[in-house]
């Protein structure tokens, strides 16, 4: 697995580029993970500089990723979106050139394929819309299929939903619906292949639909998060959640599992939020230091201690 650039890696003839939205302010990590203290992150060293600020208080950031798979161009969530009234203040009518830089890299607007969705979060689905002429949110991708998972959709339309999250679907999610472009994908265990080498996971917890992405080519493999881990010290504290997840329980055994699978794998793990680096792979730990060489896990991850810790090693190259 090589890396490209800063923001860009290959998984075999699959290339992926992080396009860049948003850098999160340091009050975000303690709103989104409360339990992860300045002392807690301290005692994780690794996690300082790219992950962490040497206060103890985490980044993190909005991008999405845009593959380039099969001669197909691929956007996996779509952020926050400019111009959009969010409860959130660091969310709240932004004006960022997410769009050149997604130009930039080869994918303008008209040339998107496939738009998949993770979960119908406000900073996964942003950029699906954008303000048209007659004050009308209008589909970005016009000549793409937006595709997410049929359970995150059920779930949304047949639970009350507060002003803030309506107002949401209201302009980023309804719009592509009613323009004939969203599709809802039934994603079950093991998961679900869209495209050769592009596979749905099934990730519950944070939300009950939510999906990871896999992919495989030629013998390598990554996997894009999405917010079944929001932060690498959840990595080191698997049991730390986040204030949004609907099923902690849920989302922390998603976590175990996910975390022990990559482990095993060497799968390149991208986060969707990961604020620095992005992207590495996964190493048990066996310790405050330790590389988690030669340390063996069971099932669901946990070490010969009894609890699973992992570790993030950054992609070589980066």
């Amino acid at each position: 697995m090589s890396t490209r650039s800063e923001a860009s890696w290959n998984v075999g003839d699959i290339v992926v580029h992080r396009i860049d939205e948003v850098a999160l302010p340091p009050e975000t990590g303690a709103w989104l993970l409360p339990e992860a203290t300045p002392d807690l992150v301290s005692e994780v060293p690794w996690l300082t500089p790219s992950f962490a600020r040497p206060d103890g208080t985490l980044r993190a950031a909005v991008h999405t990723f845009a593959l380039e798979i099969d001669g197909l161009r691929v956007l996996v969530d779509t952020g926050i979106g400019n111009g959009k009234n969010r409860a959130n203040p660091a969310w709240h009518q932004l004006d960022t050139p997410y769009l050149d830089r997604l130009a930039a890299a080869g994918f303008p607007p008209e040339r998107i394929d496939y738009v998949i969705l993770t979960h119908l979060h406000a900073d996964h689905v942003g950029w699906n819309t954008r303000l048209a002429p007659d004050g009308s949110w209008r589909p970005t991708f016009p000549n793409a299929r937006y595709l997410t998972s049929r359970t995150e959709y059920a779930y949304w339309s047949g639970v009350e939903m507060e002003e803030s999250r309506r107002q949401m679907f209201r302009d980023s999610v309804e719009p592509v619906r009613e323009h004939g472009l969203l599709d809802l994908v039934d994603v079950a265990a093991p998961g679900t292949e869209i495209l050769p080498g592009l596979t749905l996971v099934p990730t519950p917890g944070h939300t009950p639909g939510q999906s990871a992405v896999a992919l495989r080519s030629r013998g390598e493999s990554a996997v894009i998060t999405g917010d079944c881990v929001h932060h690498p010290v959840q990595l080191a504290h698997p049991e730390l959640c986040s204030s949004v997840d609907i099923d902690p329980e849920e989302a922390v055994r998603t976590r175990r599992w996910l975390f022990d699978e990559v482990a095993r794998s060497g799968a390149l793990v991208l986060g969707s939020h990961f604020a620095g680096s992005t992207g590495g792979v996964v190493r048990r730990d066996g310790g405050a230091g330790s590389d988690g060489a030669g340390d063996e896990s069971g099932a669901g991850g946990a070490s010969a201690a009894g609890v699973g810790r992992y570790r993030l090693v950054v992609a070589a190259g980066e």
